[in-house]
């Protein structure tokens, strides 16, 4: 798995450019990866709709869940899908907007410094093999591509935005995620 450094760009992903991101403040590093756990409408799998999410085209009338979130300016870097294919929305150099009011060792604003993958999951059901593959895979490519970007500082949403957001969730199992990073 190959991240070309230039364009921020995972060659084994499917482009999904959202408009929700910008330029990183001058002179921050990226020294964080935030895993994230999502699910449209909550608990289902498939369909178009965290792509609609992230690229603000969510039609709200589609389910009585979207309403409330239609209006959300909101993206990830990348996301994961049950079957492991890769949607990237936002160049890994930029700043995706994932991780909303969040502090990390001190520090406030995490989308300022992190990179954001979600995994298309639902915090009580347990994530599907290629999705640990896959994300074990671009970690890894992460780590090669930005040295910055260190086995230490892997943290869950909910990490960084405790009593607000619990994903990736209980169900989510961080030993095996390190033991496929060796």
């Amino acid at each position: 798995m190959r991240i070309d450094q230039a364009t921020g760009l995972l060659g084994a992903a499917r482009q999904r450019p959202s408009p929700n991101h910008d330029e990183r403040p001058v002179g921050m590093t990226m020294d964080l990866i935030v895993v994230h756990g999502i699910s449209l409408p909550p608990g289902e799998f498939g369909g178009p709709w965290i792509d609609a999410l992230f690229t603000n085209t969510l039609d709200p009338v589609a389910h009585p869940y979207f309403q409330t979130i239609a209006e959300l300016r909101v993206s990830a870097h990348l996301l994961v899908r049950r079957d492991g294919d890769l949607v990237q929305y936002a160049p890994f150099h930029r700043r995706a907007w994932h991780a909303g009011a969040s502090n990390f060792a001190g520090r406030e604003r995490c989308n300022d410094f992190s990179i954001g993958i979600e995994l298309e999951g639902a915090d009580h059901i347990p994530y599907d093999d290629r999705q640990y593959a896959q994300l074990a895979a671009v970690i890894t490519a992460l780590w090669a591509t930005y040295p910055t970007l260190t086995p230490d500082r892997l943290v869950g949403h909910a990490d960084i935005a405790p009593g607000r957001k619990t994903d990736p969730g209980p169900a989510f199992d961080w030993e095996r995620l390190r033991r496929l990073l060796g």
